[in-house]
């Protein structure tokens, strides 16, 4: 939410095989059952550890972060950071199709391949949407839902270097989506390298385009890490339907992609 660079990642998913990775999926597997309730308050029993993570992240968005968004923004023009944007979520499209088969959930797998399908060929590559134009609008999902519908819990909140705000649940989806991600294991270097490109060139323009909603939370709030912390769960539990839309705990998210993606 905060900070987003695949790119440090990298370096902890070499660090897992898909053996013990598939392993704990399928222990995950078997124990499926509905996910219990999140706590009525945040569960940060490493609430020191994680501020102190957070302050680095503050450092690290204002001192490098921030100026390198806000200079992508001002040079790239609008149809082009648009482009990368595409591009890019159109090479989640196939991680997004494997999570909807382990969630049990093939309607939502089929419009997402339908859609990879349309944008790889018609869309050059991705690069345009006409499945958008058509009214196929991608589905969404990741290892942590994945997670959740097998009935883990939350867990603990955290706040990673360079990715910000997590919870147990969703750091493990997050390896997990790093590890087995269809794309990484396809296509050889160099042109694997074009994917992570893209996927931090279409962060930079997330951050550059909520830069004034981020910044206020960020720099503007008496505790921002209490309020980033607050902010993230309230939206991933929506995400989860774990909050009623309208209701006291829903949250509207001002992350949301304005190409309707």
């Amino acid at each position: 939410m905060i900070v987003a660079f695949p790119l440090l990642f990298g370096a902890l998913a070499e660090k897992f095989s898909a053996r013990p990775v598939l392993a704990a999926c399928l222990v995950a597997a078997v124990s499926a059952c509905a996910a219990p309730p999140p706590p009525a308050t945040p569960h940060d029993p490493d609430e020191a550890k994680n501020r102190d993570v957070h302050a680095f992240n503050l450092a690290l968005d204002k001192a490098l972060v921030r100026p390198t968004a806000n200079a992508y923004g001002s040079i790239l023009p609008a149809p082009v950071q648009e482009g990368v944007a595409n591009f890019a979520e159109n090479l989640d499209l196939p991680g997004d199709v494997a999570n909807g088969i382990l969630q049990a959930r093939p309607h939502f797998a089929l419009q997402n391949t339908t859609r990879f399908l349309l944008n790889t060929t018609l869309g050059i590559g991705g690069l345009f949407d006409p499945a958008g134009a058509l009214g196929l609008h991608a589905k969404k999902t990741d290892f942590g839902e994945t997670l959740h519908v097998w009935g883990v819990g939350e867990g603990a909140y955290m706040e990673l270097p360079g990715l910000g705000p997590s919870t147990g649940r969703d750091t493990m989806g997050t390896i997990v989506d790093i590890v087995l991600n269809p794309v990484s294991k396809l296509v050889p270097a160099p042109e694997s390298h074009v994917a992570t490109v893209a996927k931090v060139g279409s962060k930079l323009g997330d951050r550059d385009r909520y830069s004034e909603t981020l910044d206020s939370v960020l720099y503007d709030s008496a505790d921002s890490y209490a309020q980033a912390r607050l902010l993230y769960l309230q939206n991933r539990r929506f995400e989860l339907g774990q909050t009623a839309a309208g209701g006291e705990d829903a949250f509207l998210d001002p992350y949301e992609d304005p190409y309707g993606q």
